[in-house]
């Protein structure tokens, strides 16, 4: 076994610990009454070791979000793209509905407008590329609209779905997200 190999498992078990340790006491307070100290409490890291990763509680976060941002972007099944189901929907408002708890703990901290907008802002730029080389040469949408399009809606639907309770299923909201974007995809795109 290289060195290598054994340091990456261990950053990604710290990475772990520190993103349950995140999660779990976001449901539990304010964002902003969570301490470095509580995070490393709780994970039962070194305070050098926290530091020798991220700059501070704000910089977990984010990393964390960028971290599955990117694995949505990874599940979009891009060849579907105007024919059938392609963004990961099912799988987001799964994984929300999973963590409700921690959704209430981010609205309760007032996290929810800087997730959103960030999201939005990270997730288009993940899928422009994709999208530039899917589009069609006549298309009459330009890519920078069309990606902001996605993504916005797919936001507005994730927002909607949680302000109202969750009162149809992820499959269901997968559907109705393909419904939406679908047309618009099948006269921009190859």
């Amino acid at each position: 076994m290289r060195r290598h190999d054994k340091s990456d498992r261990r950053t990604q078990r710290t990475n772990h610990k520190l993103t349950e340790a995140m999660v779990e006491l976001i449901t539990e307070k304010r964002f902003d009454d969570v301490t470095v100290q509580n995070l490393i409490d709780r994970a039962d890291v070194g305070r050098s070791t926290f530091y020798s990763h991220y700059r501070d509680k704000q910089d977990l976060f984010r990393k964390n979000w960028e971290r599955f941002l990117e694995l949505l972007a990874q599940m979009i099944k891009w060849d579907n793209a105007g024919k059938a189901s392609f963004m990961p929907v099912t799988f987001l408002f799964g994984h929300l509905r999973d963590v409700h708890p921690f959704y209430r703990g981010m609205r309760r901290s007032g996290m929810l407008e800087s997730v959103y907008t960030s999201g939005v802002r990270t997730l288009k730029k993940k899928i422009e590329p994709e999208l530039t080389a899917r589009v069609k040469v006549n298309a009459t949408i330009p890519v920078a609209i069309l990606s902001d399009h996605l993504v916005n809606q797919l936001f507005v639907l994730l927002r909607w779905w949680l302000e109202q309770g969750m009162p149809y299923t992820p499959e269901r909201m997968d559907q109705i997200y393909h419904d939406l974007v679908t047309p618009t995809l099948q006269s921009q795109i190859k």
